[in-house]
């Protein structure tokens, strides 16, 4: 009973702090923090959390457990104080996995034996290497109202060696992810830290309704791929809150690989980012290059970038297809950045010679407003597709200084406006931005 109480009041904390921001614009509410009625604690299943025990087959049986009880309201996975080693897990629909302060779920290193599955049908195969693709650490698949989240836990992917075979060139296939959810729904992941992922560390696909929120992702910046939170093929995601720093892009909206993802055509759209801090030797919020199945409704605002490659960046190529639209940037600050915005039809690679080049795809509507940044070294580029240019590109109060002074922007197949940008932008982006599309931005 003291055990029931004591997390009660820890989940009742929790839900406090998540409504703490009161007045602060949200998108949180889309998935509710829930109460379940039942509590198991993984030591009920026979865990030790001594950093050398296996717990893999104790965390299976208690998410059999939970999936085949099928309590009323769902059932909360406690995760005590301790260093709990494991392999890949799945997890059920109407659970909580609850992290206790001081609890890690750490990896296993043992990766000849990980598990594998199939490649994602808009990826046509393993994202690094062709065939399968390892497991993520946690998983879940075809599952709703789940959620992850506690007092700060730590979930710990010890990546170093995944990033070692990747730099050796050893890889069998393709990295596990930290965290995956496919086809699933009404998922929240919120008060976690993330670190050392194999690969991603969130990855949310084919999936609606997901809320990820007051969490920290952690990964050195010479981590190969280790992308924050990359919403790919999925619809309403709210991503606030959160700080990020890692070896690849902070976040990454992505739809799908060329003819694959064209032929399964499932876009990503209704996605907000905001609040976020973070720094990455790449990209700070990506688009792309993986957009396939298209990406439409983006609201990105709210950002705090340092010590970063790209701030914005929007990317795709020839033989990707799909389209990009009505994406708003707004409100991003940028200290010591290589360069400011960049959208750009030349990124990306192909995962066979089955690419159709005449896939071209299409930007449209993009609206960057109310940035500042110092220490940037380039302000920015816009390089359209030559026979497919890239049309109603809006830059307002823009404002990227260099040191000592900037080098110009660059653009090649573009049309746009663009108002209180300084530097002042190429002369594409000098049309009449008091009226159509870019007059709703002033």
């Amino acid at each position: 009973m003291v055990f029931r109480v004591l997390v009660g009041l820890a989940a009742a904390a929790l839900l406090v702090q998540c409504g703490a921001a009161g007045t602060e614009v949200t998108c949180s509410g889309a998935v509710p923090m829930r109460w379940r009625r039942e509590v198991l604690s993984i030591t009920d299943f026979g865990a030790v959390g001594d950093g050398r025990t296996l717990n893999t087959w104790p965390f299976m049986k208690a998410i059999y457990v939970i999936q085949h009880r099928r309590r009323r309201g769902g059932t909360l996975l406690y995760v005590p104080p301790g260093v709990w080693l494991t392999g890949s897990f799945n997890l059920t629909s109407h659970m909580t996995l609850y992290l206790a302060r001081g609890a890690v779920i750490k990896a296993t290193k043992d990766t000849w034996n990980w598990p594998l599955m199939d490649p994602l049908p808009s990826y046509g195969r393993g994202r690094e290497l062709p065939g399968g693709r390892y497991t993520s650490l946690i998983h879940g698949n075809g599952i709703r109202d789940v959620i992850i989240t506690g007092e700060k836990g730590i979930i710990d992917g010890q990546g170093g060696v995944w990033w070692n075979m990747w730099r050796q060139r050893s890889l069998r296939f393709t990295r596990p992810n930290l965290l995956e959810f496919m086809h699933s729904s009404d998922i929240l992941i919120s008060n976690v830290i993330l670190q050392n992922s194999p690969f991603w560390n969130i990855h949310p696909v084919y999936c609606s309704n997901v809320v990820i929120r007051y969490v920290t992702v952690l990964a050195p910046s010479d981590s190969p791929n280790t992308d924050g939170i990359d919403p790919d093929s999925s619809s309403n995601v709210c991503i606030e809150d959160s700080y990020i720093s890692t070896g690849d892009d902070l976040v990454a909206i992505k739809s799908g690989w060329d003819e694959y993802g064209i032929a399964y055509g499932h876009p990503s759209s209704g996605i907000t980012i905001r609040r976020l801090t973070g720094s990455s030797p790449f990209s700070g919020i990506a688009i792309g290059s993986e957009a396939s199945g298209g990406v439409e409704n983006v609201l990105v605002e709210n950002i705090s970038l340092f010590n970063t490659g790209i701030g914005i960046h929007i990317k795709t190529n020839v033989g990707r297809g799909g389209y990009i639209r009505n994406i708003t940037f707004a409100d991003v600050n940028m200290n010591n950045v290589r360069k400011g915005v960049r959208i750009a039809g030349d990124v990306g690679d192909h995962p066979d010679d089955k690419f159709n080049p005449y896939a071209i795809p299409v930007v449209d509507k993009v609206t960057i407003k109310n940035v500042w940044g110092i220490n940037v070294q380039q302000p920015g580029s816009i390089e359209g597709i030559k026979t497919s240019p890239f049309t109603r590109i809006c830059l307002f109060n823009v404002k990227l200084w260099g040191r000592p002074q900037n080098t110009p922007w660059e653009c090649t197949a573009v049309s746009g406006a663009a108002l209180g940008v300084q530097p002042w932008p190429c002369a594409e982006l000098t049309g009449n931005s008091e009226s159509g599309f870019c007059s709703n931005a002033f």
